[in-house]
């Protein structure tokens, strides 16, 4: 009777919680109370020992409360009652049931962030060797990397135990990629790097520079400040700065882009690889559909989020080679002898 009136409270503080389809379900609702009044509020469990059962040392590390194992489990539950009877696939809490691994609640996704990470400090430190040290676009390829050095170890982390702090710590840091990724983008197309025949436009580097912070820090504080996180706008802000700069990069392949590709230097001038950026963004935006086009995971396993970070690997990969090859073009050392 005590385990029927536990759960009958927990079932009640869990309706009041904002939901998906599958948590919204009373079946599962019912199944997490009842879990939870039998593993976390029975008394006899509870003074057994000084550590719980169902605690291990990985879901220790990884901050699992006796709650969140109860709904860990529950929605396994009723993932396999849906699938012996055939019926759809629900998702919990703006999530599928993923098998765990060591703690994580979406070990692919955390495994391919890891592999995002590896390739911008791997490419980064190759960019970096072979750049001249004082090649004018060196720190802001810098900043570049070190953006989405940030981004993918937040990643990992979100992936690993989605709550309030890791989830806006990886919201933020994506849009800091993204509005880096602007920054360096227009100061490269657009020459407001340092170079004695730029150097002119030393104060428009710095207004933009100005303006790309200050952009990032009204969204950051917009959606701090908001009684709920608004992850529309939060989806609106990075697609449009993601899409333009890629847009921006996608042009460069064009026979007239809306700039000079290199100071001084005519269009009539196309590098071999000049195609390069107009294949990679349509790779990256094809990537990025995996996000629209959501299915249940392989083996409760892999989705279409996580294999969307698999899919960006290679393609980072050969964007550090085009960077590579852009700056170590001969046009650079055409621009400096026409200083």
């Amino acid at each position: 009777m005590r385990l029927t009136t536990t759960a009958l409270f927990v079932l009640f503080a869990l309706s009041a919680v904002t939901a998906s389809s599958g948590d919204r379900d009373s079946a599962f609702q019912w199944c997490v109370a009842t879990k939870s009044a039998q593993q976390c509020h029975n008394p006899a469990e509870t003074l057994s020992s000084s550590s719980p059962k169902w605690r291990t040392m990985s879901l220790w590390l990884t901050r699992w409360t006796c709650e969140d194992d109860c709904r860990y489990q529950c929605t396994h539950v009723m993932t396999d009652k849906a699938r012996a009877a055939d019926r759809p696939v629900e998702q919990f809490y703006g999530k599928w049931a993923f098998w765990r691994f060591w703690g994580m609640q979406e070990p692919a996704s955390v495994f391919f962030s890891l592999l995002n990470l590896w390739a911008h400090i791997w490419c980064g430190f190759r960019l970096r060797k072979v750049m001249p040290r004082r090649h004018p676009m060196r720190p802001f390829y810098l900043l570049f990397t070190l953006s989405n050095v940030n981004l993918w170890i937040w990643s990992a982390v979100f992936h690993t135990r989605d709550n309030p702090v890791t989830e806006k710590l990886d919201y933020f840091s994506a849009a800091f990629a993204m509005f880096c990724g602007l920054y360096y983008s227009v100061v490269r197309l657009y020459h407001l790097y340092d170079t004695p025949q730029t150097r002119h436009r030393h104060r428009v580097l710095r207004l933009w520079a100005l303006l790309c912070f200050a952009a990032f820090v009204a969204h950051v504080a917009y959606l701090t400040l908001l009684p709920r996180f608004d992850y529309g706008w939060n989806m609106k802000v990075n697609v449009t700065v993601g899409l333009a700069y890629n847009l921006l990069w996608i042009s460069y392949s064009l026979l007239n882009p809306p700039y000079t590709r290199f100071y001084g230097i005519s269009n009539d001038h196309r590098p071999r690889f000049v195609l390069t950026p107009l294949f990679l963004g349509l790779a990256m935006i094809s990537a990025v559909s995996l996000e629209i086009f959501d299915f249940p995971p392989w083996w409760r396993v892999i989705d279409a989020h996580s294999l969307w970070h698999l899919a960006t690997v290679p393609i980072i990969i050969g964007w550090y080679q085009f960077l590579r090859f852009d700056s170590l073009d001969p046009s650079w050392k055409e621009e400096k002898s026409t200083a």
